[in-house]
């Protein structure tokens, strides 16, 4: 049986009404999330509690994979002076895990990854998740808040344009200039513990 196709989304400050919505018109069936801290006083309608049971109740099943797939790991091997490596933390057990059960998950169900940024590229589901699943093969779209999807491919683009390395260089090819893009776009999100950091100081 073949992986089908998966999206991506973020509960931003939707209403929960709102974020079914979404998931209705691009046909979801199950939501992966990918969140390592389920809770926010901000959106409490998106507390892990409430946003499985009002699934559950929409119809949509739920599946918490933030201790696999989550941006905050608990795994000191894969932060560099605090600062979380997404090249590491690809390679763990958790994290392949994660992915795996995504893979299997997609067969069957049309499956959106879920955190909680609006705009894709300012999240870890699309600068890692996303970009292990179409070293996969998978096909990747991100549901916005307007209700369009971007393909992963185009988000590519967007993310290269913003740091001025879409245009075809003599010296690099276009794979490593999307490395490029990728990892300054990770340096700018990438979760940050203090209490690792060899200087012990709080960043700015």
């Amino acid at each position: 049986m073949t992986t089908g196709p998966v999206l991506t989304i973020g509960h931003s400050v939707h209403d929960f009404p709102n974020l079914v919505r979404l998931l209705r018109r691009h046909k979801v069936t199950a939501v992966a999330d990918v969140r390592s801290i389920p809770h926010s006083r901000f959106t409490p309608q998106f507390n892990r509690g409430a946003i499985e049971r009002g699934l559950r109740d929409a119809g949509i099943k739920y599946a918490f994979l933030g201790r696999e797939l989550g941006a905050r790991t608990d795994d000191p091997s894969c932060y560099v002076d605090g600062r979380v490596q997404y090249e590491r933390l690809a390679k763990t057990p958790d994290f392949v895990s994660g992915i795996d059960r995504v893979l299997r998950g997609a067969r069957v169900e049309r499956i959106a990854v879920m955190c909680t940024e609006g705009e894709p590229l300012d999240c870890h589901r699309t600068v890692l998740v996303a970009r292990v699943l179409t070293e996969h093969g998978v096909t990747v779209g991100h549901i916005h808040a307007d209700g369009r999807v971007e393909g992963h491919e185009e988000a590519m683009e967007r993310l290269m344009a913003a740091f001025g390395l879409l245009e075809d260089d003599l010296f690099r090819t276009r794979a490593e200039r999307l490395d490029e893009a990728l990892n300054r776009q990770e340096s700018r999100i990438a979760y940050v513990n203090d209490e690792l950091r060899e200087d012990g100081a709080a960043e700015v």
